[in-house]
């Protein structure tokens, strides 16, 4: 460089320093503050006329801010880089460099400053994310374990059996499980079965009513969303059912409600385990298990070209269909029984079910399957009086007007228990009615000329 050039440049050096798009602070190396650029004051609010002259060490003290660097430099000779913080909270990643004169002696030192509060806070939002992600899925976790106690399978009939074998024998694998049955008969219950007896057990159970979703916001509700994808959507994004459930179980409730749009996206979940946010342009991977159950045929959806035929051979890995309760009579007294204990627990109460009112029940044809048999129990336990049901307390489209139209009376003609027995349980009734009605066994005892011991005997005798 030519004399007229270094003259030039030494000239403009002012104008050099402000030209630059990094922070510049310049200091000797006694720690006195020489010149910092216009950037620099714009980053740090700083003034040139307000720290030139200054120690570097009493800028620290007096709190502007936390860190600097021509201390350690001037001690090493090296460059160094810190991360320093504003009194205004500012973060600022600074990167110094020694300045040496003909010499080889030490002069000045230079560090170039840049703003990272952007990029910090965008970290630190991330790992709250992650956090609270983390923590979602161990909520969840315990949740859905909570859960699937209450919802063990209960049954007496050899077909519901051969399905509890199947879905156990399937259930440590990875593989996806079709459920098939109708409305009520349990699909969720034996999806959590699965789910508890698999690797994954104390992950997240996620359940995902396909039909229960708006057509509009399916694809952002299962995949989530980048910040500002669409109109209203939130500006830190939100990640979908199957990041949530990452490492855990997905149970796509009433799959066959799914659009044909949504098929496409959950199929490339199924084959490469991966799934892109609405807005984004990366995928990302994700490890989960899909359970998927409908009452639907969906061999016969596929034809009528409602279905994807691809999707449903990914799904139809393991297929288990459960039989509609009127096909599996028999394990009508086991589910009366538990949600019997269930909602009298829950209430206070202490109730049991005469035999003959379970003989009605197990002729019924219970079109909306267990969970109609679950509410009907639910509403006895909350509305009945006594301590026993009798077949006299059951609602009247399943004691009288049933697809089958079988009275009380039908029901005891057709024989199968000793007459003993029957009599008693129509005794025990007609005492409990009879206390329900005067509000003491003495006065019962005193009408109908019977001892109060003899009373209680036939009230407790099962």
């Amino acid at each position: 460089m030519t004399s007229r050039h270094a003259d030039f440049v030494a000239k403009h050096f002012e104008y050099i320093l402000d030209a630059l798009p990094d922070g510049v602070f310049i200091s000797d190396v006694s720690g006195i503050t020489l010149r910092v650029n216009r950037m620099y004051e714009q980053l740090t609010g700083l003034k040139q006329e307000d720290i030139q002259g200054r120690q570097v060490r009493s800028l620290v003290e007096s709190g502007i801010f936390d860190k600097i660097l021509n201390p350690e430099i001037v001690r090493t000779g090296k460059p160094a880089t810190h991360v320093q913080q504003l009194q205004n909270g500012k973060k600022l990643v600074l990167s110094g460099f020694p300045v040496f004169d003909e010499g080889g002696t030490l002069r000045l030192v230079v560090t170039f400053v840049r703003d990272i509060t952007m990029i910090t806070r965008l970290n630190e939002q991330m790992e709250e994310q992650r956090q609270l992600i983390d923590h979602f899925h161990k909520q969840m976790a315990f949740i859905s374990n909570e859960q699937s106690k209450g919802l063990t399978p209960v049954y007496a009939s050899p077909a519901m059996q051969e399905v509890v074998n199947m879905l156990l024998t399937v259930a440590p694998t990875d593989a996806s499980v079709l459920i098939l049955g109708e409305t009520g008969v349990g699909k969720d219950v034996f999806a959590r079965l699965t789910h508890a007896r698999s690797a994954r057990h104390d992950k997240i159970f996620l359940k995902v009513d396909c039909g229960g979703i708006s057509e509009t916001l399916t694809e952002s509700e299962m995949f989530g969303y980048m910040p500002g994808a669409f109109t209203g959507a939130s500006s830190k994004g939100k990640a979908g059912y199957f990041e949530l459930a990452d490492g855990g179980t997905v149970f796509l409730d009433e799959i066959g409600e799914l659009p044909l749009s949504m098929q496409t996206r959950l199929l490339r979940v199924l084959q490469d385990g991966e799934i892109m946010r609405v807005g984004g342009t990366r995928s990302s991977k994700v490890d989960v298990r899909v359970i998927a159950a409908t009452n639907k045929n969906l061999a016969e959806c596929v034809e009528q070209g409602t279905f994807r035929r691809d999707l449903y051979y990914r799904l139809n890995v393991a297929t288990v269909t459960i039989p509609p309760l009127r096909e599996r009579p028999e394990d009508v007294r086991p589910l009366v029984e538990h949600f019997l204990q269930h909602y009298s627990a829950k209430y206070g109460k202490r109730m049991a079910i005469m035999e003959i009112a379970l003989t009605v029940l197990s002729r019924y044809q219970w079109p909306g399957n267990v969970r109609e048999l679950q509410n009907m129990v639910h509403g006895l336990v909350i509305t009945h009086k006594g301590s026993h049901i009798s077949p006299r307390d059951l609602p009247a489209h399943i004691r009288e007007d049933g697809p089958q139209d079988r009275t009380c009376c039908d029901a005891l003609l057709t024989g199968g228990r000793p007459l003993k027995q029957i009599m008693a349980e129509m005794e025990r009734d007609f005492l409990e009615q009879a206390i329900a009605l005067h509000g003491s066994v003495q006065k019962v005892s005193e009408l109908f000329q019977v001892d109060r011991s003899t009373i209680f005997r036939k009230i407790q005798k099962k």
